[in-house]
């Protein structure tokens, strides 16, 4: 073997037949009855999402067993009120289909770059050093820019976790979530789902990297020297790091799927265009493209890599449930939007940022850029051309991305990068743990500096 197996039996299977059951009978309830008035919705209707992040918080710590079997259930269960209080109370569904459509093309996206880059083994004969880490985490952030935040995590978190066996600690995995899932991808429309948007509506491929750049640079750059002064004073145990014999220092498995990993990026930079040709044709490329790699990928390389589908079913599972309970939450909060009073850029962007916290940042970056051009009575175009409006496209850009890094279903990355360290042993701080011990502490006073230099 090239490296030891974790510890635990691991299940090499499918979703599992009840889990797909739940997530493909959702997707037919979002029948259309036909473009109809938007009705108004009480703010009541809030309550279930709030619920289900609660429950996501506190029951894996009050009852684990419990949340373990029936998650998925749960999740399911809240997102079904939802589901039917549209249906059949305001027989209203333009909304349900536009959430089915995103949260298809959200899986299909996270799910086919988890599968290709479980079929990539990167592994690394060195010891984990702080030094090593800062230049794996800073790689990490590059790269979110060329393959997303999704893939560069996908890619990454289990040879930035075997690097440091013997000394991991779960400030190891909230750092790579802070700055490879998140605070990375800043750059280009590929990096993060609402830059994506932003590119769609207007905003030019590299013009956000001109003007981003040093804001980008200060906020990783102030993480990694943060994580490289707490990771300094780490004594754990460092494993040897001597290869086997005939094994280099660095190997690279399943290179063949750079080229799936190429062809699922392709899909997502020309979505608009595909769409044209056939609806969810960006999606049914992907999914091709993940079975193509099941399909060539040696069983060695997944046997190495511990691969398994439960992290991916996890996610899968939660979000559906996410997707459908904040479907009343963001629509309240477009309805209200321009009576909130939020006329500056650092008000787009705190709020922006705080919302995209907890909910889905791409509909959260696109509420705001709305907000923005209603505000100025102008079109992006328009808004791009002077930097007295520009700046509001910035705010909105850096709160939605770097804000998700703020709890782990801020973005979905971070909630994949939590289960498959988890998947492998390591030990991950809670919902609450996290935002208290890391975010508020670590994350906060980083978002205050780059809010008082660009936004004030």
């Amino acid at each position: 073997m090239l490296f030891p197996l974790s510890q635990g039996k691991r299940r090499y299977s499918l979703f599992g037949f009840r889990s797909m059951l739940l997530i493909f009978t959702a997707v037919p309830a979002f029948a259309s009855t036909g473009a109809t008035p938007e009705p108004p919705i009480h703010p009541l209707w809030i309550l279930p999402f709030g619920l289900l992040l609660l429950a996501i918080a506190t029951l894996p710590l009050l009852a684990k067993h419990f949340w373990e079997k029936f998650y998925g259930w749960i999740a399911g269960g809240f997102g079904a009120v939802v589901v039917g209080y549209y249906l059949f109370g305001l027989q209203y569904t333009d909304r349900l289909i536009g959430t089915a459509h995103e949260y298809i093309s959200f899986i299909c996206l996270i799910g086919s770059l988890f599968i290709v880059t479980g079929g990539i083994l990167i592994h690394l004969w060195k010891p984990g050093r702080p030094i090593l880490n800062v230049v794996l985490l800073g790689i990490g952030a590059v790269i979110a820019n060329l393959f997303g935040t999704t893939g560069a995590s996908a890619l990454l978190i289990r040879p930035f976790i075997r690097v440091n066996r013997g000394r991991l600690k779960p400030y190891h995995i909230v750092f790579f979530i802070f700055i490879v899932s998140n605070t990375g991808g800043l750059l280009t429309p590929i990096g993060d789902p609402p830059l994506f948007l932003g590119y769609l509506k207007g905003v030019p491929f590299f013009w956000l990297f001109e003007h981003v750049i040093w804001i980008w640079l200060l906020a990783v750059g102030l993480l990694l020297g943060i994580f490289y002064l707490i990771d300094a004073r780490n004594k754990g145990v460092v494993p040897v790091a001597t290869p086997p014999t005939g094994h280099k220092s660095f190997e690279l498995l399943g290179k063949h799927n750079f080229w799936y990993l190429a062809v699922i990026i392709l899909a997502v930079l020309f979505n608009h265009e595909l769409n044209q040709v056939m609806l969810f044709l960006p999606e049914l490329i992907q999914v091709i493209a993940a079975l193509l790699s099941l399909k060539t990928t040696p069983k060695v390389v997944h046997v190495h890599n511990e691969f398994s589908f439960g992290p991916i079913k996890e996610v899968a599972l939660l979000f559906l449930g996410i997707f459908a309970t904040m479907i009343p939450a963001l629509q309240y909060l477009e309805t209200n939007a321009s009576q909130l009073g939020i006329n500056t850029p650092g008000m787009f962007y705190w709020c922006s940022g705080s919302l995209s916290s907890v909910l889905d940042n791409a509909p959260t970056y696109l509420t705001f850029l709305s907000a923005a051009i209603g505000l100025h009575g102008m079109e992006v175009n328009g808004l791009l051309q002077q930097s007295s409006t520009y700046i509001y496209i910035i705010a909105i850009s850096v709160g939605s991305v770097f804000f998700g890094a703020n709890t782990y279903i801020g973005n979905g990355p971070n909630f994949m990068v939590k289960s498959i360290a988890e998947e492998l042993g390591c030990a991950t701080p809670s919902f609450f743990g996290y935002i208290v011990k890391y975010s508020i502490p670590i994350l906060l006073p980083v978002f205050a500096l780059v809010w008082w230099i660009w936004f004030v």
